[in-house]
């Protein structure tokens, strides 16, 4: 849940108040953490990564210590965060992962600045319209559904592809893809989201099966609900499209977090974008060396139990 979170550029006291809020609420977190610095020397890609999960993503594999080109179609977003984390920690290349020009081009570039690929973090994405009447399948608007499956499930074979030629000649690297919890059970999001997301894991499962025999480990990420702009702007019901797309309020962001928070089994904790952020480190990490083919679900119990008889 990605690459098209679009805030508005003139509410400098709402990014205050939801997205620089989280950040610090997630440094705060990683601080409990060891000081270990699990991606040393890495190199990453993360599409999708100037906003939302992908920025937290960013942001956490240069605090262990990768070197990160964040590959996205928000320019602004992209240069503005590479230049937060200075350019010998971060860089952008705008990046269209649903065109495989522009993918095989941020490949190229990371390899030619930095000689070598470790990690690629699949992550861009759109959610489409989660609006009653757009959810039905008697109303499939046909092309939506052909884009989202075109950015998430093509953008993530795309990414795999040219990561697996510029890995398979050093045995070694990492695809992470972000998936959702729509890819393990219906009911979660509309039909296009939820086909496209069952698509990245059972992609991923496939890519594994190949591409072990290189070394090359192949994992996704399937997060329950991030209140992230692109999520929170996904429910709005507004007909303007400036309404849809502006900066949500912290009361906003308190409601989606509060309905993510009564669906869950597991409570006490809020699902934030940095929780997807340390995921990803995990399966980016020789921490995780003998994992593949693995969907780590990131749901605080969702998808694997259903509290029927009152336990």
């Amino acid at each position: 849940m990605t690459a098209v979170d679009l805030m508005a550029p003139d509410d400098d006291k709402k990014k205050t108040s939801t997205s620089s809020l989280h950040h610090q609420q997630d440094a705060t977190a990683a601080s409990t953490h060891s000081n270990i610095r699990r991606l040393e020397g890495k190199v990453a890609i993360v599409t999708g990564g100037s906003r939302g999960i992908g920025e937290a993503i960013v942001r956490a594999f240069v605090r262990h210590g990768a070197v990160v080109v964040v590959a996205d179609i928000d320019d602004a977003g992209g240069q503005a965060l590479a230049a937060a984390l200075g350019p010998q920690l971060c860089a952008y290349v705008h990046c269209n992962v649903s065109e495989e020009a522009d993918v095989e081009r941020a490949v190229a570039t990371t390899l030619e600045r930095h000689g070598r690929l470790d990690v690629l973090c699949n992550n861009a994405g759109v959610l489409g319209r989660q609006a009653r009447g757009a959810k039905s399948i008697a109303s499939l608007d046909a092309d939506e559904f052909a884009h989202v499956l075109r950015v998430n499930a093509l953008g993530a074979a795309l990414g795999m592809k040219h990561a697996a030629r510029a890995m398979v000649p050093r045995r070694a690297g990492s695809i992470v893809s972000v998936a959702s919890v729509a890819g393990v059970l219906g009911g979660l999001g509309p039909h296009a989201y939820t086909a496209s997301k069952h698509a990245v894991v059972g992609l991923t499962k496939n890519a594994a099966c190949e591409l072990g025999e290189h070394g090359i480990r192949v994992n996704c990420i399937s997060p329950f609900g991030v209140a992230t702009p692109m999520l929170v702007n996904a429910w709005r019901q507004e007909d303007d499209a400036d309404e849809r797309n502006a900066a949500p309020s912290e009361e906003e962001v308190e409601k989606m977090e509060e309905m993510v928070r009564s669906m869950a089994t597991l409570k006490g904790a809020t699902l934030r974008a940095g929780d997807i952020a340390e995921a990803a480190v995990f399966l980016a990490s020789d921490e995780s060396r003998y994992v593949s083919g693995h969907n780590l679900v990131v749901d605080g119990g969702v998808t694997t139990s259903r509290n029927v008889i009152g336990l």
